[in-house]
């Protein structure tokens, strides 16, 4: 994993890919998907998400006031489905986290668990917005701190391409599209200008 320069991370999450969004809050924890995110400003770098006012998730982020973003791959697929299609909430004594047995490791700025595994991660603060937040579900973020997979994100760019295209195929970015179906981002094309 390699530190991503902030001026850059808005790059992590242009392309649309469906993310994992981690909170944690006074001892608990959750993780959801989400495939509403989009990139808002550069500097400070801003990201936009929209979580619905009923999930856990939510409750844990609007009182830790931060979350983080994780980038999934091809390879975790089922495993987004999986933690998209059930609620933290009715875990009894347990978490997402530790009924799947998910890897994670610890973020630098926020308490919110890091997914292993992933080809991005982005630690997030929320700026209150609250008409935005109750009326759409729309939370904006600032981003203070990115990282990403280097075998797939370097010199502020993807790229899913290298000497084991089978390996590399694994970690492509997910694109949910509707009833369990994805698009995994397809192959880089350069314009000519």
């Amino acid at each position: 994993m390699q530190k991503i320069n902030l001026d850059k991370a808005y790059r992590l999450l242009n392309h649309g890919p469906t993310i994992l969004v981690s909170s944690s809050f006074n001892g608990k924890q959750n993780i959801m998907a989400v495939a509403w995110n989009m990139p808002l400003d550069f500097d400070p770098p801003k990201i936009c998400v929209v979580i619905d006012k009923n999930t856990y998730t939510r409750e844990l982020i609007e009182a830790s006031g931060t979350f983080a973003i994780n980038v999934p791959c091809v390879a975790q697929v089922s495993l987004v489905t999986k933690l998209g299609s059930s609620s933290g909430r009715e875990l009894n004594g347990t978490d997402k986290f530790a009924e799947n047995q998910l890897e994670t490791f610890a973020a630098k700025h926020i308490a919110a668990p890091l997914l292993a595994g992933c080809v991005a991660w982005l630690e997030c603060k929320i700026i209150s917005e609250p008409h935005n937040q109750n009326t759409f579900d729309l939370f904006i973020a600032e981003v203070v701190a990115a990282y990403a997979d280097e075998r797939v994100f370097s010199d502020g760019r993807w790229h899913f391409e290298g000497h084991d295209q089978e390996e590399y195929d694994k970690l492509r970015t997910i694109h949910h599209v509707a009833g369990g179906a994805f698009f995994a981002t397809g192959v880089a094309i350069q314009a000519n200008i």
